[in-house]
C-alpha cells in the first residue's frame, strides 16, 4: 500500500494552480473537465511519478469551518519536504509569499508556515 494522492481544498483552481506551479514549484499533471471544476492535480518536479496534490474545490459546506478553524489555530493542512527551509522562506518572500511562521529550528526539524492565498496554511520542512 502507497499514497497515490493528498489534497488541498481551494478556493479558485486558476489561482491556485497558478500559486502551487508559479511559486510553490510543482508541475501540473492532471486536468481533467468535471463540470464547472477539473480534477486537477501537480506534482514535485524531482518525482514526477510519485504523490499527486490535488487541487480540490472548496465548495462543500463543511470546508470552510473546518478550514477557518484550522487558520484560527495557527494549524497548517498539510506539510512539504524541502531541502533547507531557510533558503525556501527567502525564495518565497522575494516572491511575496505570506508567513504565518518564519522558520523555527526544533532539534533536526525546521518548519515554516505559509498562507498558499487560496485558504490554507502550508508548512515547509526539512531535516538536519
Amino acid at each position: 500500500m502507497r499514497i497515490n494522492l493528498a489534497s488541498v481544498f481551494v478556493d479558485d483552481q486558476d489561482r491556485a494552480l497558478a500559486f502551487y506551479t508559479q511559486v510553490l514549484g510543482f508541475e501540473k499533471k492532471t486536468e481533467v473537465p468535471l463540470g464547472e471544476h477539473r480534477w486537477l492535480t501537480v506534482v514535485s518536479p524531482a518525482d514526477p511519478d510519485g504523490v499527486e496534490l490535488v487541487l480540490e474545490p472548496a465548495g462543500h459546506p463543511a470546508v470552510g469551518p473546518f478550514r477557518q478553524a484550522l487558520a484560527d489555530d495557527g494549524i497548517p493542512f498539510t506539510s512539504f519536504a524541502v531541502d533547507d527551509v531557510r533558503a525556501e522562506f527567502e525564495r518565497l518572500q522575494a516572491l511575496d509569499v505570506v508567513f504565518t511562521q518564519p522558520p523555527l529550528e526544533m532539534g533536526s526539524v525546521t518548519t515554516a508556515v505559509l498562507d498558499d492565498t487560496c485558504g490554507n496554511l502550508i508548512q515547509i520542512a526539512s531535516t538536519a
